[in-house]
């Protein structure tokens, strides 16, 4: 991991290291000594069994579109005057299901689209055959993934290199 890390610290344009992780102090240590610029150290790796994932519809005025292209699919829940209150991604391959980009607009929040996003996306997988779900989770999505039965797996430690210099 050293070897990676010191290639994205010396790259000559910005690149991303994540790393999941059951040693993050360890982890930490060999990426600051490799020189990529720390960002977080607080997300998480969860995974789920889909088959048994909760099921929550969106509240009215909400109501969900879901698109699926090939092996992604792309859930939308909308307000009444059509405004993008939240929206998701989940990717399947295999049996296997990555969500990412799960977001709720700030006017939006509280309102139960969180449960309602990840039920449309753990359902639109299923029906292509996952059965595991796996994520990154924020800090501020670790709570709502627990709740729904996501489990911690891993740590995830998120680096950037190359360091550019501030200029002053």
């Amino acid at each position: 991991m050293a070897r990676l890390a010191a290639a994205v610290a010396a790259a000559r344009q910005p690149t991303w290291l994540t790393v999941p992780t059951l040693r993050p102090g360890t982890v930490e240590a060999v990426v600051g000594a490799a020189g990529p610029e720390l960002l977080h150290r607080s997300e998480w790796f969860m995974t789920t069994d889909l088959t048994g994932h909760p099921q929550h519809a969106p509240a009215a005025p909400y109501e969900r579109e879901v698109r699926t292209e090939g092996p992604v699919t792309v859930v939308s829940l909308h307000d009444s005057s059509g405004e993008v209150a939240a929206r998701g991604t989940i990717a399947v391959v295999g049996a296997d299901a990555i969500a990412d980009r799960i977001e709720t607009d700030a006017a939006h929040r509280r309102r139960g689209l969180g449960r309602a996003m990840m039920s449309a996306l753990a359902e639109a997988a299923v029906t292509q055959g996952a059965r595991t779900g796996l994520l990154i989770a924020s800090e501020e999505g670790q709570r709502l993934y627990s709740s729904l039965g996501w489990r911690h797996e891993a740590d995830v430690l998120i680096a950037r290199g190359p360091v550019v210099p501030s200029s002053r």
